[in-house]
């Protein structure tokens, strides 16, 4: 990739009065005339995604929020726990008033229960902008404003790995953004052996901006040169037809013991690499006992792990004989450990990997998550880019991102995490910006009951979410269009200056304006925004990255030149592999950042904290959430293609993707047909936790005894005053389990579940999730 400064860039059309602009899923250019919005992608990007699509009906939609509103039970009752939430009416009235009201609600927690009883719940993902960045704007300002926040750490996509990884082998970015390349793929790789895909839904997605979607193209090359895909998962849409797949499946769940089946056979016929692990690796004999069966009387081999995960055993064996002795890359998808004892498999990978030998290696080794994120395997920007100050917590406090029920329901209970014993704060109010826990979060109905518990809920949002629905004070926010910005990803060469595209809608306003008339009733408003307008903020934010190209000697243009130009291209970093690579070359002058400096097969810290559900080394653990009767089938609620997680489903892109108004459901024909379910058919999905409705497509895509249900489609119980309503729209969140991986990471477990369907015979109700409140 080229290190150079180019201006202008070419790729960024601005004629015909469209202006620059960018988002999670791509760059592009927009206007607003009498016609409508008009979006077009970013010239320079070989492979666009359709999500930018979902704008221009999505703009001035019915579902928007035109101005503030509180929920009529807190405005005449005050704050308190409430089981209204999510069902009771709205009450429109004046930013002064509502930002008075909030005002005193705050300053009231603030001075009574102080900042440890608020809760910070952005989860971000909001804009691509680094100043309308809603998860900075809502902690910076509860930073100064309330003294800080009880925060979330880790996330719903990689709660599990993220702990665990640091551990192990190097930090969570050393091994994502740092380490195998699409460019090292394309030119290097010979055999891929992809655990749970690398689905191009997921990278077409970064979490920031993103110009240029190079990974159709690099397994495309990479095929052409010979390398050899081989997918391990229930849906055979997890690679992509370029990559001219091998689909094999095994039952959801089970790939760490194929994965022991694997590397025994490797033991067993002296195909793996000993050098490599005498060398690099810490614990391989304490784990090679368990492998062997000496420490536990069952050896892993490959017919033992064929009769946990239906793999044929002889296949196990012949999978694992093609990958010795290549340039062998594992890769292992964020989806295994969205699931009970999801550390497994993700430490199981790079014990795969390590017996390979080929950790390190250009295209070989192992990368968790490629293809998870759009900035995964990218070279990193060698310039520093626009990042908008948090200020202090003042609250050390924190919980994993995915307990949030579970802190809610149970204020001072225990649990652990990562070898502590921690105690659940009690939480009295709730700020949210930039998410949508009704997407993210698991067993909706769950949630609504933890919400109930709450003094206050306040929203920051575009539209009427179910968040927002279940909110006391809700701020109409512009979305991303409305305003200026920077839009930057540290993986991303080209920065883009975020022209606005269109005026608020009603009486929507910033973020960071909110937060500025919301600090300055709480005496904080200087300190917050340090005397700088939005415009002014902006060119304070550009200037670390203008210094930089000028220190360098490098075309450093102004902020005026930039803005007008539209777009900046900054120089990378070379490929060169990262800590992984300086560590294979030489162990003791670039030790890794665990206990031993190693790669840790066995980790005696991890050992130490004595949790069973995640012992010392990766082992294959009995699952509780297995088919039984009652709920025969497992579910996958993975993430959509048309959209980005809950965002803009609303929009046309997403929208033209439903059935009958209806989120789309897919199924084998052979569990189609046991039902007597056809193509088309709007289907009920069910368990102990709740149901939905979904339209269904049957397709040989789809393993037997699995169905799959994307994420995202907006929550719309039937009837909102029942405690566990029929889902209408298909959200497979009221049927997933709120529990963590393990006591050890707590991560988030939304991915898989079981449940039963049937066909849906009754009269349809109405979609009315995009109806104004």
């Amino acid at each position: 990739m080229d290190d150079t400064i180019g201006f202008p860039d070419p790729g960024l059309d601005l004629s015909d009065g469209f202006k620059p602009h960018t988002s999670h899923w791509g760059v592009f250019s927009a206007r607003n005339g009498k016609a409508g919005l008009e979006v077009r992608p970013y010239g320079g990007d070989p492979d666009p995604n359709g999500i930018i699509d979902n704008f221009p009906g999505a703009l001035r939609h019915q579902a928007r929020i035109a101005q503030p509103a509180i929920r009529k039970g807190w405005l005449e009752r005050g704050p308190g726990p409430d089981d209204r939430r999510g069902r009771d009416e709205f009450v429109s009235v004046s930013w002064e008033k509502a930002l008075d009201l909030l005002g005193d609600e705050l300053a009231r927690i603030r001075d009574t229960r102080g900042p440890g009883a608020v809760f910070g719940g952005s989860y971000g993902w909001s804009s691509a902008g680094r100043l309308h960045h809603a998860q900075s704007q809502v902690h910076r300002f509860l930073n100064i404003a309330m003294g800080g926040y009880v925060r979330s750490v880790n996330s719903y996509s990689s709660g599990a790995s993220s702990v665990l990884l640091p551990q192990i082998m190097a930090g969570y970015e050393d091994i994502t953004k740092r380490n195998v390349t699409w460019e090292q793929i394309a030119e290097e790789t010979e055999i891929v052996l992809a655990f749970g895909g690398m689905a191009l839904k997921n990278s077409m997605v970064a979490g920031g901006s993103i110009s240029k979607h190079v990974e159709r193209g690099a397994m495309q090359a990479a095929r052409k040169r010979g390398c050899e895909f081989i997918l391990m998962s229930p849906l055979r849409e997890d690679l992509p037809v370029e990559a001219g797949a091998e689909w094999m499946t095994c039952i959801p769940g089970t790939d760490t013991a194929l994965m022991l089946g694997m590397v025994h056979t490797l033991v067993s016929e002296g195909l793996h690499d000993q050098a490599f692990l005498d060398r690099y690796t810490e614990g391989w004999p304490v784990f090679l006992r368990y492998l062997t069966g000496e420490s536990d009387g069952q050896p892993k081999h490959a017919e033992w792990a064929a009769a946990i995960c239906c793999v044929d055993a002889d296949a196990i064996r012949v999978l694992a004989r093609r990958l010795a002795g290549k340039r062998a890359l594992i890769t292992v998808s964020h989806s295994l450990q969205r699931a009970e004892h999801g550390e497994q498999p993700v430490w199981m990978g790079m014990v795969l990997a390590a017996a390979l030998g080929q950790i390190g290696l250009p295209g070989g080794g192992y990368a968790y998550s490629l293809g998870a994120i759009g900035y995964y395997g990218r070279r990193v920007n060698d310039v520093p880019g626009p990042t908008l100050g948090q200020g202090r917590n003042g609250v050390r406090d924190f919980i994993p991102v995915a307990r949030i029920a579970d802190m809610l329901l149970s204020p001072g209970n225990t649990y652990r995490y990562n070898g502590e014993t921690r105690t659940y704060p009690d939480i009295r109010l709730v700020y949210w910006a930039g998410g949508n826990p009704f997407h993210h979060h698991q067993d909706i109905n769950r949630l609504r009951k933890a919400f109930a518990k709450l003094d206050t809920l306040v929203v920051h949002e575009l539209a009427w979410t179910a968040t927002a629905r279940h909110a006391d004070i809700v701020l109409p926010s512009t979305m991303t269009l409305e305003r200026e910005d920077i839009g930057y990803s540290s993986n991303d060469p080209l920065m883009v200056a975020m022209h606005r595209i269109a005026e608020p809608f009603g009486l929507a306003r910033d973020d960071y304006e909110i937060f500025a008339d919301l600090a300055d009733r709480l005496g904080a408003r200087e300190p917050f925004t340090e005397g700088r307008s939005s415009r002014q903020w902006l060119e304070h934010l550009y200037e670390p990255t203008r210094a930089s190209l000028a220190k360098r000697g490098l075309e450093a243009p102004s902020f005026e030149e930039f803005w007008k130009r539209g777009s900046l291209v900054v120089p990378q970093q070379p490929d060169d592999g990262g800590r992984l690579r300086s560590f294979r070359e030489d162990p003791v002058a670039h030790p890794l950042p665990t206990p031993s400096g190693r790669i840790e097969i066995y980790s005696a810290k991890i050992a130490g904290h004595g949790d069973a559900d995640c012992p010392g080394h990766p082992v294959w653990l009995e699952k509780t959430d297995m088919p039984k009767p009652g709920a025969p089938c497992f579910l996958v609620a993975n993430q959509p293609v048309t959209r980005l997680h809950s965002q803009l489903d609303f929009g046309g892109h997403s929208l033209g993707a439903k059935h009958r108004g209806r989120e789309v459901a897919r199924m084998n024909p052979r569990d189609a047909d046991a039902r007597g379910i056809k193509n088309g058919d709007i289907i009920r999905l069910f368990n102990e936790r709740g149901a939905c409705l979904a339209a269904v497509h049957v397709t040989d895509d789809i393993a037997p005894g699995v169905v799959q249900l994307p994420t995202g489609a907006w929550y719309d119980p039937m009837d909102p005053e029942d405690d566990a309503p029929l889902c209408v729209h298909g959200n497979p969140n009221v049927l997933t389990r709120d529990i963590g991986t393990s006591s050890f990471a707590q991560g988030c477990t939304g991915q898989l579940t079981t449940v039963e369907l049937e066909k849906f015979t009754g009269n349809l109700p109405p979609i009315r999730a995009f109806d104004p409140v």
